[in-house]
């Protein structure tokens, strides 16, 4: 998928096995140029630990647990991920996560790249509501989020981030 000055690569289990083993593993692995920072989040130790094993045995592709890596289409960099923390629900729930490295942040990526991910969630006739929790603290992802046509729907306290503010809108059909 395109946007503006985006283009989303769809990742599978190589992508990230790739990523944690080194910067250099990654690029050979994709062909691309990583920026500056690109593995911190990976390294972070925020990564679910329940994720990180499920990609240890995948065996293919799959956007809804994979997600995109985001590339810089002018500067040919791959300086973000994006994606889904899974298919929708049995009530057609799901939910967006999103990052940029330090160096391209503030500059509207991480918007553009959540509008991406709408976009796709809502291309699913499954979906019926688009979820995203961010810090419980007025923060950049908050800009994103209401720029992209999230509500504040309250605190909640996710088993795996703590207390976190839940967004949410409907697909953009």
């Amino acid at each position: 998928m395109e946007t503006a000055r985006l283009r989303l690569i769809p990742y599978g289990p190589g992508h990230y096995l790739a990523l944690i083993q080194g910067l250099a593993e990654y690029e050979t692995y994709t062909g691309l140029r990583a920026a500056p920072g690109l593995r911190d989040f990976i390294e972070s130790g925020e990564v679910s630990p329940a994720w990180l094993e499920r990609l240890q045995t995948a065996t293919t592709a799959d956007p809804w647990e994979h997600g995109f890596g985001v590339v810089h289409r002018d500067d040919g960099l791959v300086i973000g991920g994006c994606g889904f923390k899974g298919p929708p629900d049995a009530d057609g729930v799901v939910e967006i996560a999103y990052g940029i490295v330090p160096a391209y942040e503030r500059r509207g990526y991480a918007t553009e790249a959540a509008g991406a991910l709408v976009a796709i969630a809502s291309a699913d006739p499954r979906v019926r509501l688009i979820r995203a929790h961010t810090l419980a603290t007025n923060n950049a992802s908050v800009r994103v989020l209401t720029k992209n046509g999230f509500s504040f729907v309250g605190d909640v306290v996710d088993p795996e981030d703590g207390p976190v503010w839940r967004w949410e809108r409907g697909p953009a059909r």
